[in-house]
């Protein structure tokens, strides 16, 4: 596989930093998460939403002091291009990261140090199950004013690792993170909604979780194209256990049904009708299938 850094499309054994970069032993930097799906034709490829995470990763880099070395219309374009110089015909994970390269000592974000490399590999499903059992973490998520969550930090998923392998550890496929207010935040990598009483609930991207891009894009399904009611406001963990249906969504969980929540049962136990009606719109929508949310998408062939 071919992978990017710094203008140049390398092997992906040739893309290496130093072990002495801040980036390694800092975690100074950030990341970015896009799909592309595999159109039905088995040919065309379709990048989701790939304007909208550019402009999150530039607003990322330039919180830490690492400006994307490169604008967002070539950062874009390089996405594609990576893609196609890898003849990738089937659905893919693309990570571009910019990244703090130089090898000196101390943790120091200058704006000079900033590196961008991406890489990308085939990617169906991130948590291979129909449905998963969930905890709510011992481990708080890092407050915005600690480690903002918003930038997607390289150094902040340690608060996740240690979450996610807590809830492995006790039986669970995945951990919920609470604020240190006690409010829900997200899942270890993804976002939280649940259903009550017909109506679609998900914490602002205001209680230490990340501006997500699938996020937002469920929202506006939900209700412009489903006609679903919605309300964005805090959860307590205690909601989690009474509701009807609850599922996580990402990048990577795309739609993810949750079957319990601290061995709590939600609903009758399978896929709640909301959660099947929207992931498989969802899925409607990222294969092109849509057709007026086909500005949502970039293809990569032709």
């Amino acid at each position: 596989m071919l992978s990017y850094i710094d203008g140049n499309f390398v092997d992906e054994e040739q893309a290496t930093v130093s072990i002495r970069s801040r980036a390694l032993n800092y975690g100074l930097g950030c990341f970015g998460g896009i799909r592309a799906y595999l159109a039905d034709d088995g040919e065309q490829l379709f990048v989701f939403r790939l304007d909208a995470h550019v402009r999150r990763l530039e607003r990322a880099s330039k919180i830490l002091f690492l400006p994307l070395p490169i604008g967002r219309d070539e950062l874009a374009n390089t996405v594609l291009e990576l893609l196609r110089r890898n003849e990738i015909h089937h659905d893919a994970y693309v990570r571009p990261m910019v990244i703090s390269k130089t090898a000196k000592l101390a943790p120091l974000l200058r704006e000079e140090d900033a590196s961008l490399v991406i890489w990308c590999m085939p990617l169906q499903r991130y948590i291979d199950k129909d449905s998963i059992e969930v905890c709510v973490s011992s481990w708080r998520r890092t407050p915005d004013n600690s480690i903002p969550a918003r930038t997607k930090p390289t150094g902040g998923y340690l608060n996740s690792a240690l979450a996610r392998r807590e809830a492995h550890d006790n039986g669970f496929d995945e951990a919920i993170f609470l604020t240190t207010e006690g409010k829900v935040s997200e899942g270890s990598a993804e976002h939280v909604f649940i259903v009550r009483d017909g109506v679609l609930i998900s914490p602002p991207s205001t209680e230490d979780n990340l501006d997500g891009i699938t996020r937002r894009s469920l929202i506006t399904l939900a209700t412009e194209d489903l006609g679903l009611s919605f309300c964005e406001r805090p959860i307590g963990r205690t909601e989690l256990y009474v509701a009807d249906e609850m599922f996580l969504c990402g990048t990577g969980a795309q739609v993810t049904p949750v079957r319990s929540v601290d061995r709590r049962v939600l609903g009758e136990g399978g896929i709640g009708p909301v959660t099947k009606r929207l992931g498989d719109h969802f899925q409607d929508v990222v294969h092109g299938r849509v057709e007026h949310r086909r500005d949502w998408l970039w293809p990569v062939w032709g």
